[in-house]
């Protein structure tokens, strides 16, 4: 029967880096290989990693988002499979379409092929899964005070959304997004708004739609037309206020002629490319690098989650002065 010493001289490695791999501690990619490799050539049994090292771990994370073609989205994909790669982690992507009975059954499929862990971008109703399940860091949205989260700070996004269209000119401020009955940290980014339009004094207005219902067209045709006076918008995302231009051209109105507008996400075609409207730009790579980090720390201790709020900023993208 094959020993640790013998998967060590086979992947040409020290014992202590093949005791590393089997405890899931992080090492090189390469490491990591070698010994999977080996282990595999010396038909090492699994029986044995779990009585000389009580873990069992793969070396695979999971990662849930709504759908990889929103920009922000597959970007938290990107960041996340490089950090994972460069500490020896391979990472499962699951695409739920914004379905909350894929995200389920993802999550009962996970938990069967025994996944080392999950981070998961959902905004849908699987509250009860979440809770004792595997290791489990949400990005974007609290579930209760013991299940860990990153989250960009969305009321000080809203805040400094509001604060930039005053400080470029505008004087009656309009917020246009919607919500969900789901308790997420975008819902704040209207609450900074707001916070900030009334402790200085400045005249807005609101389009909040509860969803699924997100065509707000027809309200924003209405209100525009009813207050002219709007001259700088807020949206909630990048492609919302993409939208909104295209829908207020049909009202003569044009961008920088007749108002600014702000999104949120910091949203890129591309690294080299420009941002596509001016925005509140969200640290996309730390937080996957954070997300990473905090699931390796449960990985390693069941007991211990963390809550941590990432700094934002604004950038110019050729809607505001």
């Amino acid at each position: 029967m094959a020993t640790m010493k013998d998967v060590a001289k086979l992947a040409g490695v020290s014992v202590g880096s093949v005791s590393n791999v089997f405890n899931g501690v992080k090492v090189k990619k390469s490491t990591y290989d070698k010994v999977i490799s080996a282990v595999k050539e010396l038909d090492y049994e699994t029986n044995n990693l779990a009585r000389s090292f009580k873990l069992n771990h793969t070396n695979t994370i999971a990662l849930i988002v709504p759908t990889i073609w929103h920009p922000f989205f597959s970007s938290i994909v990107f960041h996340l499979e490089e950090i994972a790669e460069k500490n020896g982690y391979h990472v499962f992507l699951c695409n739920s379409n914004g379905s909350a009975d894929n995200e389920l059954s993802y999550i009962k499929m996970l938990r069967k092929n025994k996944v080392d862990g999950i981070i998961a971008i959902t905004y849908t109703d699987i509250d009860s899964y979440v809770e004792g399940s595997l290791p489990f860091v949400s990005i974007d949205r609290h579930f209760k005070d013991d299940i860990s989260i990153v989250s960009s700070d969305n009321f000080e996004g809203g805040k400094l959304a509001a604060k930039k269209l005053s400080e470029k000119g505008a004087k009656t401020l309009l917020f246009v997004g919607s919500h969900n009955l789901r308790a997420n940290e975008t819902t704040k980014r209207r609450l900074g708004f707001e916070t900030y339009c009334i402790e200085n004094h400045i005249d807005y207005y609101i389009i909040d739609l509860l969803e699924p219902h997100n065509n707000f067209t027809k309200d924003l045709k209405v209100l525009m037309e009813e207050h002219p006076e709007i001259d700088g918008i807020f949206a909630i995302n990048d492609y919302v206020g993409l939208d909104i231009i295209d829908t207020l051209k049909q009202l003569g109105k044009e961008i920088l002629v007749d108002y600014q507008l702000i999104g949120f996400d910091g949203i890129k075609m591309s690294r080299e490319r420009g941002y596509l409207v001016s925005t509140i730009v969200q640290p996309v790579e730390e937080i996957a690098h954070q997300a990473f980090e905090i699931l390796i720390k449960q990985i390693n201790n069941p007991e211990y989650s963390e809550q941590k709020i990432l700094p934002i900023k604004f950038a110019e993208g050729g809607t505001t002065y």
